[in-house]
């Protein structure tokens, strides 16, 4: 049986710029979720082909810091170069076999635990929000994303946070990853729905689907209700996938 799977809904937008990517090597397994900005035909292939790098780069090192943190470098000498024609919020999941779980990211895509009952958010998100909390920030803005020129010190200067930052996690059970992009995340916080529920179903192929779906549908509800003549959903990625110690 298949342990992980993906789904995307495009929203209201006639396109979207998500990837995502799974690599195994030697037991080690590398999940990526990349939400790209912009609509850009050229920026959807740049991403799909960016997230298959760090999966790579991740399951090969074992680490999921190691993994971003390589291909960041990668596109952030070319960004200082050349300018910076691409970006993505990125997320990388790691779980090595007999090692912790351990998880990066640039940006506001998040990555939660559902274990006991409760989705454990596991990314703190690198935008405005976050930056001017609790003055009221804009969550839209991001901090950080890959295709930055960006150092770590250049972003802890601005904005109080450096450009990639990791978390360890032990995992003492199954337990369930997920991976998602603000368009998949938002709408679910933002009406209070249980995450832990929502991905909680038997079988994943669904019940990731059954999670975009809802989170564009409750988009578009609450943007009709503050404004009937402004409908807009964004689109939604999300990756989910069944852990084992």
């Amino acid at each position: 049986m298949r342990t992980y799977t993906t789904a995307q809904h495009t929203g209201t937008d006639p396109g979207q710029c998500d990837a995502t990517a799974v690599r195994t090597i030697n037991g080690t397994r590398a999940y990526v979720l990349l939400d790209g900005l912009g609509r850009r035909a050229e920026t959807h292939q740049w991403a799909l082909g960016a997230a298959r790098q760090i999966a790579d780069a991740a399951a090969r090192r074992g680490d999921a810091e190691a993994g971003l943190r390589y291909v960041y470098n990668l596109h952030r000498e070319d960004a200082a170069h050349y300018g910076s024609e691409h970006k993505a919020a990125a997320v990388v999941a790691v779980k090595a076999p007999d090692q912790p779980l351990t998880v990066a990211w640039c940006g506001d895509s998040r990555a939660y635990l559902m274990e006991r009952g409760i989705a454990v958010r596991l990314t703190e998100d690198h935008n405005k929000r976050r930056v001017y909390y609790p003055y009221g920030g804009n969550r839209n803005h991001i901090t950080s994303f890959l295709g930055s020129d960006a150092t770590d010190e250049d972003r802890q200067r601005r904005y109080g946070h450096p450009a990639i930052e990791t978390v360890t996690r032990k995992i003492t059970g199954p337990c369930r990853l997920l991976l998602a992009s603000d368009g998949a995340y938002e709408p679910h916080e933002d009406a209070r729905h249980c995450l832990f529920t929502e991905c909680d179903g038997d079988d994943l192929i669904p019940t990731v689907q059954d999670l975009v779906n809802l989170a564009v549908d409750t988009a578009v509800k609450t943007s009709r209700s503050l404004d009937p003549n402004h409908v807009y959903a964004d689109n939604a990625t999300a990756l989910l996938a069944d852990l084992a110690p």
